[in-house]
């Protein structure tokens, strides 16, 4: 079965970055997600822009960045100006006054358009979007911290945005509490890709290539 595996970097050990960018290269990551959070939106700081801009600078392999900012519109050209063609931005429609404005700033500069759905907000509320967008980060936690419990409500939500993906011509994208389980579960009924964080991926006593593989090799 074909899904994409995204390692969530703010996860990742800083303390050598360039290392863990080559091991998860290395490794086979499809994506490298980059939680960018301003303390405002969400009650904590992650990655920054300059984070951003060196993962970008050390890999070919695309970007997932997600925007975890108030107003997303007001510094989105510092995020854009700093990536490549093809990488992704996710924005909260939440965050935003006019998150089509942001969106159309995104398609703009030949990123893929992304919005990311807080377990609290419903489908209904964001589905003039899912024309404009081409993923949907589903989060199953809500935003700002890594190592959080699923939210079991989200199940439902999955639902109803697989049976609106394909005449919406969008993809569904996992975050939070991902574990093996999840991914088998999951991926058979349509989700495409998975953020790995400390859940199953970061802060084992494993190699990253040994995980990813295990992952790859799921009996479905």
């Amino acid at each position: 079965m074909n899904f994409e595996l995204n390692a969530s970097m703010m996860c990742a050990n800083f303390g050598n970055l360039e290392k863990e960018v080559k091991l998860l290269d290395e490794a086979g990551i499809d994506s490298f997600h980059i939680d960018i959070m301003d303390g405002r939106y969400v009650p904590n700081f992650a990655m920054s822009l300059n984070d951003m801009r060196y993962i970008a600078g050390a890999t070919k392999t695309p970007l997932d960045v997600h925007l975890m900012i108030e107003h997303p519109n007001n510094r989105i050209g510092l995020f854009l100006n700093n990536l490549r063609p093809g990488d992704t931005v996710y924005i909260h429609p939440e965050a935003e006054y006019h998150p089509s404005t942001t969106l159309q700033a995104i398609i703009d500069a030949g990123m893929i358009p992304g919005i990311a759905i807080n377990p609290g907000t419903s489908v209904e509320t964001v589905m003039e979007m899912l024309r404009i967008v081409k993923k949907v980060l589903l989060m199953s936690v809500n935003p700002g911290n890594a190592g959080q419990m699923y939210l079991p409500y989200v199940g439902e939500k999955i639902n109803k945005l697989i049976s609106l993906k394909d005449d919406m011509d969008f993809e569904i994208y996992w975050d939070g509490a991902c574990g093996m389980d999840k991914i088998k579960e999951f991926a058979p009924k349509g989700i495409k890709g998975f953020v790995l964080g400390t859940t199953v991926l970061f802060g084992k006593d494993r190699e990253y290539g040994e995980i990813i593989k295990d992952i790859r090799n799921i009996e479905f």
